[in-house]
């Protein structure tokens, strides 16, 4: 039988959870954005970044993708100029 001291030492209370109340979040690092793919980020390079948006339509926000804020504007300024010279679209039509 382990008593309450016990139980405190490793952090799990007596059902053998966490007691911060994380459950797993932050746990994994997310996936950094790489150079290489950032470097062919241009609103002339539709391919590329078609891979920042979701079939629907959306940007994909920067928590998932992994980019840093300047990157992320870079994209998103990117993804906006394409979209003016219709090379991607606005949104997706229901077929």
């Amino acid at each position: 039988m382990t008593t309450r001291m016990d139980a405190s030492d490793d952090g799990l209370d007596r059902d053998g959870d966490d007691r911060r109340g994380l459950k797993g979040r932050g746990a994994a690092r997310k996936k950094l954005l790489s150079e290489e793919i950032f470097t062919k980020v241009d609103y002339k390079n539709p391919q590329v970044l078609r891979t920042f948006i979701t079939d629907r339509g959306k940007m994909i926000p920067r928590r998932i993708s992994g980019a840093s804020a300047r990157q992320q504007r870079v994209i998103s300024t990117a993804i906006r100029r394409a979209r003016m010279l219709a090379l991607l679209p606005f949104s997706v039509t229901g077929d």
